[in-house]
């Protein structure tokens, strides 16, 4: 599956992934809608592997971080509140 298009402005694009800020969209809390592919993500001391199809709520203070684990690219879109802090 190829996303090309989710509007935004273009803040991080290298190697590793690509990022985009869309700041239309207001007090929303921070989820990962994964698109596609596979991962692993860790919140605090909790892992479990991800894929396509899932959605993920993370609680404010709670850490976070996502690992690829497919061959293909993981897709995924975060959406958070505007005045957190992330």
């Amino acid at each position: 599956m190829k996303i090309s298009n989710i509007d935004g402005e273009v803040v991080k694009d290298n190697e590793t992934y690509l990022l985009k800020d869309n700041t239309s969209l207001n007090n929303l809390v921070v989820s990962y809608m994964i698109m596609s592919g596979t991962g692993r993500m860790q919140l605090d001391d909790n892992e479990f592997d991800i894929s396509g199809g899932e959605m993920i709520l993370i609680e404010d203070g709670v850490f976070h971080r996502v690992h690829n684990t497919g061959e293909e690219d993981l897709y995924m879109v975060c959406i958070f509140d505007g005045d957190r802090n992330h």
